[in-house]
């Protein structure tokens, strides 16, 4: 009988090796490897002339006309980001003019993540001449610096960990609020995602299923089980956590003007704060309402960008 180390050694091969392809399988695949291609063009029955920079999110024709804020967090975030950094100075009417990103003006337009080429939102299609391809969410920002030579990104660890705060665990409780709890789910998340996709009873069943496991497929990357309590208990230690740190300033970090980490704040804030959307479970909007100088912050971005 083999010393206890060496069946140790050898019992991950051999387990590895009952699952491993046969031969004549492994053969075609090797003449097809795996490859990750490229984002599809757009739609054909877009536009082949664009004198105007679009930025794609989650809203209606009319919120898009009227420049109202975006019902989905990630969408919000890009909408204040384009006009955070520019000079407010420069725009005196916001429904008329173009808003500011980094001193690029361009438009926003009502989009789904159908019309995505990457099947996210959102996603940027620059006037002609300025880029071949539209630009995907998780360019935005590099896309931008190369246009303008400014920079914009996450300084110093400190900085970090409070984005880390609201990618994670803010996210976390939001995608539970919205899709995960039942109440809200009808109140909210069918009125803002489904209805107005179809008047099928069947495709919006099909569509809401889908978003409700997206939401929990995410939830289930980090965590094995989905303990909604201890998530809403880590995002309402978040969000002291981040009226701690903006105390009595303005902006966050004591700028003079909000900056792209004050637009992820207002992305959550403000759709939790919002009650025209008829928020049933009001355990996170409760929170928000104890946070004044979160509460303060929040209206002054919607005021000063949106009104």
């Amino acid at each position: 009988m083999p010393p206890k180390n060496e069946v140790s050694r050898r019992l991950p091969s051999s387990f590895f090796d009952y699952f491993q392809l046969p031969a004549p399988v492994k053969r075609i695949f090797d003449k097809f490897p795996l490859k990750t291609y490229a984002p599809n063009d757009l739609p054909r029955r877009s536009p082949k002339i664009r004198d105007d920079i679009l930025l794609h999110i989650f809203t209606t024709e009319e919120g898009a006309s009227n420049n109202a804020p975006s019902f989905n967090p990630t969408c919000l975030k890009w909408q204040v980001r384009k006009i955070s950094s520019g000079r407010a100075d420069r725009v005196t009417d916001w429904k008329k003019a173009y808003l500011s990103f980094c001193g690029i003006e361009f438009k926003t337009a009502a989009s789904n993540n159908h019309a995505s080429p990457t099947g996210v939102l959102p996603f940027l299609t620059p006037a002609n001449g300025a880029s071949p391809s539209p630009i995907p969410a998780n360019n935005i920002l590099k896309w931008v610096n190369l246009q303008t030579g400014m920079t914009d990104a996450v300084s110093g660890m400190r900085q970090e960990a409070y984005v880390s705060l609201i990618d994670h665990r803010v996210r976390s409780a939001s995608l539970i609020t919205l899709y995960l709890d039942d109440r809200n789910s009808e109140a909210v998340a069918k009125h803002l995602y489904i209805y107005p996709t179809s008047s099928n009873p069947l495709v919006q069943t099909t569509l809401f299923q889908q978003l409700k496991k997206a939401a929990q497929d995410e939830l289930l990357r980090s965590t094995r089980y989905i303990r909604e309590d201890e998530v809403y208990v880590e995002a309402e230690k978040a969000f002291a956590a981040l009226s701690t740190l903006l105390g009595g300033d303005t902006y966050f970090f004591g700028e003079e003007r909000p900056s792209l980490f004050d637009a992820s704040v207002f992305a959550y804030t403000h759709l939790l704060l919002d009650e025209s959307l008829n928020w049933q479970n009001k355990r996170l909007p409760d929170c928000l309402n104890s946070l004044k100088n979160l509460v303060q912050h929040r209206q002054r971005l919607l005021t000063s960008f949106f009104c």
